[in-house]
């Protein structure tokens, strides 16, 4: 049991200056992300603006890895991630590079994944997914 937290989650949280908290999640187990949010959230201590902002968002990030292990993409998540890629291509329905990756995660674990973009991730046929 498991849940994968999406990048934006923990954007949202680092803007607003929330302590990330998942306990309403229990239930689903350990909470993990998937390695690409990593990149996700690095990328924003790299754009931000001031030495200051720059420090707090690492900061964060820091917090964010050292309490929420990540999930490699491995060559089974790489099957699993060209699958639902050929689908949503097929059907039209493509969502972001990142995205796939990330929903890639939870599928080959069979996690559901916390998000505030439903919209992008509920086109992703089996995958669950919870938002806040």
């Amino acid at each position: 049991m498991g849940l994968i937290i999406d990048s934006d989650i923990f954007i949202t949280m680092e803007k607003e200056g929330m302590a990330p908290d998942f306990n309403q999640f229990r239930a689903h187990g350990d909470a993990f992300v998937s390695a690409i949010t990593i990149s996700e959230l690095l990328v924003g201590v790299h754009r931000a603006l001031g030495q200051s902002r720059r420090m707090k968002r690492a900061g964060f990030v820091e917090f964010v890895l050292d309490h929420f292990p990540a999930l490699s993409f491995t060559d089974a998540t790489a099957r699993v991630h060209a699958q639902i890629f050929a689908d949503l291509q097929r059907k039209g329905k493509m969502i972001g590079a990142h995205d796939l990756i990330i929903a890639s995660t939870p599928l080959l674990h069979d996690f559901p994944v916390l998000t505030h973009n439903r919209n992008e991730f509920e086109r992703v046929p089996g995958l669950t997914v919870l938002g806040l």
